[in-house]
């Protein structure tokens, strides 16, 4: 089903985001994480891809066993990154063959070692091409965006940030999904000024569950996101007093406040980034009542 229409009908939700091993070896471990939240109920889960685009036959397959199997709905990833219109529509009428209704359409980050993104076409040099296509070629697919409540890093301004999520929209994208933040006002602020530029579409916050320093520490440096200093240096103490254990117990229970308190503020939901740490998200879940 479309996630357009789900948001129509549930309110508040949770919805979940997996990072698909690259290894077929540890596909049974990651399932194991999978049929674990299942019982949370997500009102869809999405599947990602490494930079580059290594990835992508992976997460065509994850989807598909997400639908047939475990009964969830997935939206998969897909960028421009390495794309060909024959890629594209390869992928795409995979996703259409499964029976999977939605699509996250990204420009993507540049493969590692290359320091730029540099368009493989001109067909797809942005999001906002990608998009285009999908709704023209692909006109039942459900199709999300991706929304910075911190600006992309790449943006000269959040005026002009802001004008590209309206074209990707315009272009016939039917939803956001925030880059991870970890002040609310932040998100607050970025719907506040969306909605003044005629920007109406659901915005949806994404949520990411601190389990490691350096693990956050290494998102933070590619994302383009801040972490507030306060918080920075509770993680800080934490790891110098208890290590990775004291670190993970102090970003679940601050996720699940930021989740709640964007909830209470008026988000439809929360998008959780789980890391495939199925324990922490459960904990989450369960906080806000769900």
């Amino acid at each position: 089903m479309k996630i357009i229409e789900l948001l129509k009908r549930e309110r508040p939700f949770v919805s979940l985001e997996f990072f698909p091993p690259k290894e077929k070896s540890a596909w049974p471990g990651f399932f194991d994480v999978v049929n674990w939240l299942r019982p949370a109920n997500p009102l869809f889960v999405s599947v990602t891809y490494g930079a580059g685009g290594g990835t992508q036959a992976n997460t065509l397959e994850i989807v598909s066993r997400m639908k047939r199997e475990y009964g969830l709905e997935p939206m998969a990833h897909l960028t421009c990154v390495g794309a060909s219109e024959k890629n594209i529509r390869a992928f795409l009428d995979a996703l259409v063959d499964a029976g999977v209704d939605n699509v996250l359409a990204l420009r993507g980050d540049p493969p590692k070692g290359q320091a730029d993104f540099i368009p493989d076409s001109d067909q797809f040099r942005h999001a906002s091409d990608l998009v285009a296509f999908i709704r023209a070629e692909y006109p039942s697919l459900c199709i999300g965006v991706a929304a910075y409540p911190e600006v992309h890093p790449q943006a000269v301004s959040p005026e002009m940030d802001l004008e590209y999520l309206k074209r990707k929209l315009d272009a016939g994208g039917d939803f956001g999904v925030t880059q991870l933040f970890f002040d609310n006002r932040r998100y607050f602020e970025f719907v506040a000024r969306a909605r003044a530029q005629g920007i109406d579409a659901p915005m949806l916050p994404g949520v990411l569950p601190v389990i490691s320093l350096a693990g956050v520490r290494r998102m933070l440096s590619f994302c383009g996101a801040t972490i507030p200093p306060d918080y920075l240096r509770s993680l800080e103490e934490a790891d110098a007093q208890g290590g990775s254990a004291a670190v993970a117990e102090r970003g679940i229970a601050y996720a699940t406040a930021q989740a709640r308190e964007l909830i209470s503020g008026g988000a439809p939901g929360v998008h959780l980034y789980t890391l495939n740490k199925a324990e922490a998200c459960l904990r989450i879940i369960g906080g806000l009542g769900l």
